[in-house]
């Protein structure tokens, strides 16, 4: 099999991050299998320290949350955000949690590109964990933000580039 036939390579290369959404919600069977997905991450000890929390438009706390980001209009116009975090008392190494989260957080972009819909992963928002977490209703000391993804159905197209590999490599393979 070529790896132009492989799906799981083709998603990798194909998705992109969607930042505009159409008024459509997404359905409730759909955000479980995002979560889903998200819950098969790998993680040190498979200690599992991730916890989501998804927010659809029209609780009041998608606006809130809104309000803790410089990218308002991509929360505002999102269908559903998810914000994943990572309980304290979860965690056994700084390090490895955050490597599970990003893990957690790339099987959910994904699942959403495979579903159909499209995300951007917001990473900004975590600079204000008080703001972020108040917005959320979520206690600071037993919760760390690691991200939120907000998430619909696309009203765009995505694009981007990459560098050559080349590039990136340290040595020839």
């Amino acid at each position: 099999m070529s790896t132009d036939d492989n799906p799981v390579l083709r998603a990798i290369r194909d998705r992109r991050s969607i930042r505009r959404y159409t008024d459509e919600p997404v359905a409730d069977a759909e955000l479980t299998a995002i979560l889903e997905a998200g819950r098969w991450a790998p993680s040190g000890l498979n200690n599992q320290p991730w916890r989501f929390l998804a927010v659809k438009r029209g609780d009041p706390r998608h606006e809130r949350l809104a309000g803790c980001t410089k990218y308002p209009h991509i929360v505002r116009d999102s269908a559903a955000c998810i914000a994943v975090l990572l309980e304290k008392e979860a965690m056994y190494s700084e390090i490895k949690d955050r490597q599970g989260a990003g893990a957690c957080i790339q099987n959910m972009l994904l699942a959403i590109h495979a579903l159909g819909l499209g995300a951007v992963w917001l990473g900004q928002i975590i600079n204000d964990q008080a703001l972020s977490l108040d917005a959320l209703s979520l206690d600071p000391a037993q919760y760390e933000l690691e991200a939120v993804v907000a998430l619909g159905h696309p009203d765009q197209r995505g694009s981007s580039d990459r560098k050559p590999l080349s590039d990136l490599l340290l040595e020839k393979l």
